[in-house]
């Protein structure tokens, strides 16, 4: 290497004229520089995964309690409540493409191309997220109040996820450091998840409003139970998921501010060098024709649509078929530690025996539990013991698909190597399929819940509400997860693939800089002459 840059420079001073140099002078050499890994040090990864928490802590609590607070707090039917939970999750999918299309089309700012998105949809989102969470006065439009409320904060904080995803991709060019900050961030996602059970659940569960006594079990209408003292019982739940509501917002903002200061958004080194604008539908074709990435988000679609219908139904779960009213959000709280604490090891666990392992053994690690959770009475002890072995799988389940994603990516711009701001597409329609799925899933849910007759704040629920909660959580999940395992089968970067992807990825980017480099060297040379 060194004697390849001496015969340049000394072929750049034979390109002199002699008068120009002074007797004795030797002539000038340009020197290079060798090429340094970018290292990402410890407080740029930790600001980077405060990041993902806001999504985490919203929706975490979205996901595990707006199911039972529009049926129960305030007091929407169910058939309502899927209407809004299917249409709120299906607009929030369909966002997604449309965010990563209009940010694959932002220009590059002095801060980006994809943080003035976080930057701008932060105070919006939070003053969304607030209002579903209140009660209005009026009864006969509530549907639409939480249907527009639910529906706007899901469009901004998809333009804060969805670059937020895509900045994976540009915090470092080297693929050990993206996948050590996705680590980092997962854990952070996973600690995001327990602070907003902690929150919502702790406060929320100070505050449960009297079940109602229905005389008969025919009836369905509240008018018909005894409501003596449920008024003021109910406003003070209300009050409690404002007060929630109050506390999660102000994480939301105090994490998107950490994440501003604390990462600088990047650029790939042969981007700079690129040679064609792909339009959106050009390259939405090439992303979805691109086999490794659909192999992908068809297994994470089922696997990702088990857990969310575990976490959707959880609640009216453990509340009605398990008779833990008082104990759902103590057991959630126990699963997100379990998570929490079993990140680290899967890291460990993906890098030492690859990622295509961990997701069988990981993601398959749930059925059992489920299994287990089908089979059992209801025992308190057992259900605790259950609960913190299911967060190793969900823990899996949060760390895998991140982790794989920009496998793909770098899979991708391989076979097209000129074709570039493909990542929003990446992330955007990986969730959009993921967050579709989970609003079918909701909705299909809760519109069954009303069909086995459902009753609003009941102490107790007819039998076949309780058999379809636990066919809800058990058995419909154990399905999904199989399915998707098979379709795991069928992807096919395994570890040997990603480090000769790799190694053509650095051959790629050594090139661009060398190409950067000779640049730099003609223009220094003319400064010469």
């Amino acid at each position: 290497m060194a004697k390849g840059e001496g015969a340049e420079s000394s072929s750049a001073a034979g390109l002199l004229p002699t008068g120009i140099l002074q007797p004795g002078e030797r002539p000038a050499q340009v020197k290079k520089e060798p090429k340094k890994k970018q290292q990402l040090s410890i407080c740029n990864k930790l600001c980077y995964a405060v990041g993902g928490a806001p999504y985490q802590v919203t929706g975490c609590a979205l996901g595990f309690f707006l199911q039972i607070y529009l049926l129960d707090v305030a007091l929407v039917t169910p058939f309502s409540a899927s209407i809004i939970l299917f249409v709120g999750r299906a607009w929030d999918a369909v966002t997604d493409p449309l965010v990563g299309f209009c940010i694959s089309k932002s220009p590059w700012t002095q801060l980006g191309r994809l943080m003035p998105w976080i930057i701008f949809s932060t105070p919006l989102a939070v003053i969304a997220y607030f209002l579903i969470w209140f009660v209005p006065d009026f009864s006969q439009g509530q549907t639409l109040w939480y249907l527009i409320f639910y529906c706007l904060f899901e469009t901004l904080v998809t333009c804060f996820h969805v670059p937020y995803s895509a900045l994976t991709m540009f915090i470092s060019t080297e693929q050990s450091e993206r996948d050590s900050a996705t680590a980092y961030r997962m854990t952070v996602e996973v600690l995001g998840t327990v602070l907003g059970t902690a929150i919502q659940g702790q406060i929320v569960g100070q505050a449960n409003a009297p079940c109602l006594h229905y005389p008969n079990e025919s009836s369905l209408a509240p008018e018909s139970a005894n409501r003596t003292h449920s008024t003021t019982s109910l406003k003070q739940t209300q009050n409690a998921y404002l007060l929630a509501a109050g506390v999660i917002a102000s994480i939301y903002v105090i994490c998107a501010i950490i994440l501003t200061l604390g990462v600088r958004e990047q650029r790939e080194p042969y981007e700079a060098q690129k040679t064609e604008q792909m339009s959106f539908v050009r390259g939405l074709r090439l992303v979805m024709s691109h086999g490794p990435y659909v192999k992908l988000i068809a297994g994470f679609l089922f696997t990702s649509l088990a857990f969310m219908l575990v976490e959707g139904n959880f609640a009216l779960f453990c509340t009605y078929t398990l008779g833990f009213p008082n104990e759902f959000q103590n057991l959630l709280l126990a699963i997100m530690l379990s998570a929490t604490f079993t990140i680290p090891i899967w890291q460990w666990f993906l890098t030492r025996f690859g990622k295509k392992t961990a997701v069988y053994v990981g993601i398959s690690s749930a059925v059992p539990f489920l299994i287990l959770v089908a089979l059992m009475e209801s025992n308190l002890f057992v259900t605790y013991v259950v609960a913190i072995a299911a967060g190793v799988s969900v823990a899996a389940a949060f760390l895998l698909p991140w982790s794989m994603l920009p496998d793909v990516i770098d899979d991708f711009h391989l076979k097209h190597p000129n074709c570039h701001d493909s990542e929003p597409i990446f992330f955007s329609f990986y969730v959009f399929f993921t967050k579709f799925a989970s609003g079918v899933s909701l909705g299909i849910s809760t519109l069954s819940l009303d069909f086995a007759g459902y009753k609003p704040r009941g102490c107790s629920q007819p039998s076949l509400v309780k058999f379809t909660l636990k066919m809800l959580v058990t058995m419909a999940p154990i399905i999904f997860i199989l399915l998707g395992l098979f379709l795991f089968k069928l992807y096919p970067i395994n570890e040997e693939k990603r480090r000769q992807n790799k190694k053509a990825l650095q051959a790629l980017q050594d090139e661009a800089s060398s190409s950067a480099c000779s640049d730099s060297d003609s223009t220094e040379l003319a400064s010469i002459l």
